[in-house]
């Protein structure tokens, strides 16, 4: 049970009336005997000797009875403040337990995967860096807790629909500490290069809401900061989920820690790529996996079962596969992390950017 400060108020007034109004009787006695004279009698002499030393006697009382509740009154202060220091180590040691399965948690889920690299810590997140080698493939898989609502953003190639840049000129125009590829895209007869189907910024579908087809997810954050995920056919569908910002791929790699059916298509086409992976873990920390390929050519890189099976291994629970291939870039601190299969750079319409 928690005490609350006002509550030790309320009794700390409780225990105090009782003396308070005895300190205000005795002041009104005091004053009462001093102003209650007698007319005398005029041929009566007047002896002021009898009041006088009940008066001292009074006066006497008066003092002994203040410096009892005066030394009351000190050690009820100093059990109020014993009993504030213990509620507020209650209180502390509250939430140390309640905190304490979620750190074993992220302590377990965390030696899985090695040694970061870089680390960054503020009151907005939390990210770290690791680097994988496996067997077919390398990379790097980058963990990061959100701290804040300032911490993750989903921005526009050039803030404008229709205009694309690379993650790192976005990360590098926007400060942010670090920034990957998002949603897929489309480009148009004019060069223009938009965002592929449901699209949501700042809580706003960019274009409309389309319902999934095909082999199309929506992928984003909602209102809580929690990687919501999956099909949609209906926009109330989505919107009972709080979108705030999301973007669209294909296939959806794991839910609910489940490896889901790849589509023949994504199996094949290409085989091996470079891939960026948007996922979550039963604390909400979010989890990005990128792999580097040398080429477009489908020879290196890594395959989605691979992926699937190494979410699996890491914990992961929800995991969607972003736009790959040439589009994978991860940056931190404005360097990037990963081979961009293209040889350089590519231009998109989305990228995800973190802030300290």
């Amino acid at each position: 049970m928690s005490i609350q400060p006002t509550q030790l108020n309320k009794f700390l007034l409780f225990v105090l009336a009782p003396f308070v109004g005895l300190v205000l009787a005795f002041i009104l006695h005091g004053l009462f005997l001093q102003i209650r004279v007698d007319k005398p009698a005029l041929e009566t002499p007047l002896s002021f000797e009898p009041q006088t030393d009940q008066l001292i006697a009074k006066l006497s009382e008066s003092q002994q009875t203040a410096i009892l509740i005066g030394d009351s009154l000190e050690q009820t202060k100093n059990n109020y403040a014993r009993i504030t220091q213990t509620a507020g180590a209650l209180l502390a040691l509250g939430r140390t337990q309640t905190n304490r399965p979620i750190a074993i948690y992220d302590r377990r889920i965390t030696r899985l995967l090695g040694t970061p690299s870089k680390t960054i810590q503020s009151d907005n997140l939390a990210l770290k860096l690791y680097p994988l080698h496996e067997k077919t493939f390398n990379g790097y898989a980058m963990k990061v807790q959100l701290k804040s609502d300032e911490a993750m953003k989903l921005v526009l190639g050039g803030d404008e629909l229709g205009r694309s840049e690379t993650t790192l000129s976005a990360a590098k125009r926007y400060k942010a500490v670090a920034g990957i590829n998002a949603g897929g895209f489309a480009d148009d007869r004019n060069g223009g290069r938009y965002p592929l189907s449901t699209t949501m910024m700042n809580g706003r579908y960019l274009t409309g809401f389309e319902p999934s087809f095909k082999d199309l997810f929506f992928v984003g954050l909602n209102k809580d900061r929690k990687l919501i995920g999956g099909n949609f056919d209906k926009q109330a569908e989505l919107d009972k989920q709080y979108p705030v910002f999301g973007v669209s791929f294909v296939p959806i790699l794991l839910q609910d820690g489940k490896s889901q059916t790849i589509p023949d298509k994504w199996l094949t086409t290409p085989r091996r790529a470079a891939r960026t992976v948007i996922a979550n873990y039963k604390h909400d920390h979010l989890l990005f996996v990128v792999t580097n390929a040398r080429d477009e050519s489908g020879k290196s890189g890594a395959t989605l079962p691979e992926l699937q099976s190494l979410l699996k291994r890491l914990g992961a629970v929800d995991a969607y596969n972003l736009d790959g291939g040439g589009s994978t870039t991860l940056v931190v601190h404005n360097t990037v992390m990963n081979q961009p299969s293209d040889g350089r750079l590519r231009p998109l319409a989305t990228h995800f950017l973190f802030f300290e």
